[in-house]
């Protein structure tokens, strides 16, 4: 363990065991998509916090593509429609 990990244990007022992050990192690799079917007791936290933002940047640029996609529809769709007034009330 290096100095600077071991020395930030020290001092810190929550402290969190390696244990604890093995723990969190094998939680967060169940949640990922491209992580899920690797089953190991060695977690590589590496490359399961890289998949992680990958995943993230992914599910971002997803969500700005469907409000774009939501933002055409709505300015296509009639403006005196109930419907489109309804969905736009709850976009606001």
């Amino acid at each position: 363990m290096s100095s600077r990990r071991s020395g930030s244990r020290q001092s810190g007022a929550s402290r969190i065991t390696d244990d604890q992050i093995a723990d969190l990192v094998s939680k967060l690799q169940r949640l990922i998509p491209e992580l899920r079917g690797r089953r190991s007791d060695k977690v590589n936290a590496s490359k399961v916090l890289q998949e992680t933002c990958n995943y993230i940047r992914n599910l971002h640029r997803e969500v700005e593509g469907l409000s774009d996609r939501l933002s055409q529809l709505l300015a296509s769709t009639d403006t005196d429609n109930e419907q489109a007034a309804i969905l736009r009330s709850l976009l606001m």
